[in-house]
């Protein structure tokens, strides 16, 4: 799977928007997620995430207009990729 979301401010800025957005969030998402790896290397987070028995990985590589998202899902769940798409667009607009 692989989107892009549009910011407006520089890559430092974003990147330290979701920094925080992730630290204030992290209890509601580890109600359902179990976060395996969250590895930062400059403007690029690689993650590897549990959800339901299955492993999401992936990476977010944020630059000076745009979000990177790109995450390997289980084979089973990519018939619903739009899907999901939409949905983590919903609540990045909420939540930065």
């Amino acid at each position: 799977m692989h989107f892009n979301f549009p910011h407006k401010t520089s890559a430092a800025h974003a990147t330290a928007r979701i920094k925080t957005a992730l630290i204030k969030h992290r209890a509601e998402l580890e109600k359902h997620i179990t976060v395996k790896k969250e590895e930062w290397k400059g403007n690029t987070l690689h993650f590897a995430i549990d959800l339901q028995g299955k492993t999401i990985t992936g990476t977010i590589e944020i630059t000076d207009t745009e979000y990177r998202i790109n995450a390997t899902l289980p084979l089973l769940w990519r018939m619903f990729e739009g899907k999901i798409e939409k949905e983590i667009q919903k609540q990045l607009q909420g939540v930065l």
